[in-house]
């Protein structure tokens, strides 16, 4: 899987947002903030495919916490991805 193109994270009024490029993004009406780890995870695999696994080993490596914690937390953050319909 990977994150699709067209959105784009930027910070505004101090919280990192993610946002559509182009006309169609400029609905404001749905705004998905980032906090620091899924800004982390988020700019760690941009631009290229990643699964599971990956953004496991990220969220260990970068936290220090233990592989089934980070599993866990990998899978709600791609969760959240999902149910937003930014994943390809």
């Amino acid at each position: 899987m990977r994150i699709k193109e067209q959105y784009k994270v930027r910070e505004m009024a101090g919280e990192h947002v993610v946002i559509m490029q182009g006309r169609l993004g400029s609905d404001l009406t749905r705004i998905i903030s980032l906090n620091d780890s899924a800004l982390y995870l988020w700019q760690s695999v941009e631009g290229e495919e990643f699964d599971l696994n990956r953004v496991a080993e990220l969220l260990a490596e970068h936290y220090g916490i233990d592989d089934q914690i980070a599993e866990r937390d990998a899978a709600r953050w791609i969760d959240k991805l999902a149910e937003c319909g930014l994943l390809e």
